[in-house]
């Protein structure tokens, strides 16, 4: 019972879809506007895990001959032949799909929904198909997925657009690029032997190392501007603390660009994340 658990955890990418829903509910919290219920709150919360396990289990599926030449992909539910291949997959993983747009319309509204459509487009269609195994803007166009979840969320509460939330939907985007292109270079040897053009795989070290470091001291600074609109201390704060620690080891990978230092910075932009969310959802509840 335990290891079908893990596998339905492993195959709906619940980590990830689990860090999509709190960026959704961050965008709620940066967003002004008529209160929620708590119903309409954890509905829609549901609504986004919901989609954005439906488009991690499609990238699974797609993906199961690549997992297979990637070390740390291998055991995925298909990969590893745990599951096996049936059209009826691609079936159920639809049905996941539409069952979470009309979560998400009945809970949040039209224009909410459709961002949570196109968060699971961008992952599923055009990052796993389109992109992944022929361009290093793979993950750049990719990261599209997080900033939709910021804008379904702030649309569930007040359709209209806010300055604040399209702020943080713009941090989300910078944000992906340099949390993948670390674990890439931490786990090179992977991406090489799977095929997929990563930055640090296929561009001199200085490049890359400048490309992670310019994103984060960009999306760092950005994510202070929600200061300007009404965001108080505590998230001045998270963000402050997770912004600079962030640069601060994405720095160190500049100057001594190991799997070891990339590995740390990739644990980094999860703090940073982690710590925004924390502090937008804070600052909201504190009025």
């Amino acid at each position: 019972m335990v290891m079908v658990v893990g596998q339905v955890v492993s195959l709906l990418k619940l980590r990830i879809g689990v860090a999509i829903a709190a960026s959704a509910m961050a965008g709620m919290a940066a967003t002004q506007g008529p209160a929620l219920s708590a119903g309409e709150i954890v509905t829609f919360a549901l609504a986004v895990l919901g989609g954005a396990g439906a488009a991690g289990a499609f990238n699974h599926y797609y993906e199961r001959e690549t997992d297979r030449r990637m070390a740390r992909t291998r055991r995925r539910p298909f990969a590893s032949g745990a599951f096996r291949e049936s059209d009826w997959w691609l079936v159920s993983f639809g049905a996941l799909l539409v069952a979470s747009l009309l979560l998400a319309a009945i809970s949040g509204g039209m224009l909410a929904a459709l961002y949570v459509f196109l968060g699971a487009f961008v992952y599923g269609i055009v990052y796993t198909v389109w992109l992944k195994h022929r361009t290093v803007w793979n993950i750049v166009v990719g990261g599209l997925a997080g900033s939709f979840a910021v804008l379904a969320g702030a649309a569930a509460v007040n359709p209209a657009p806010q300055a604040a939330p399209l702020l943080l939907a713009v941090v989300l985007f910078l944000w992906t690029p340099p949390h993948f292109w670390s674990l890439a270079a931490a786990r090179s040897e992977d991406y090489v032997s799977a095929g997929v053009p990563m930055l640090p795989n296929v561009a001199p070290t200085r490049t890359w190392t400048l490309a992670i470091l310019l994103h984060t001291v960009i999306l760092a600074l950005l994510s202070l501007a929600p200061l300007g609109f009404g965001f108080g201390p505590i998230y001045g704060i998270a963000a402050a603390s997770g912004g600079a620690y962030f640069a601060w080891r994405s720095w160190q990978l500049y100057r001594q660009p190991t799997p070891a230092a990339a590995m740390a910075n990739f644990k980094a932009s999860l703090l940073q994340l982690s710590l925004l969310i924390l502090g937008v959802v804070a600052d909201s509840a504190m009025g």
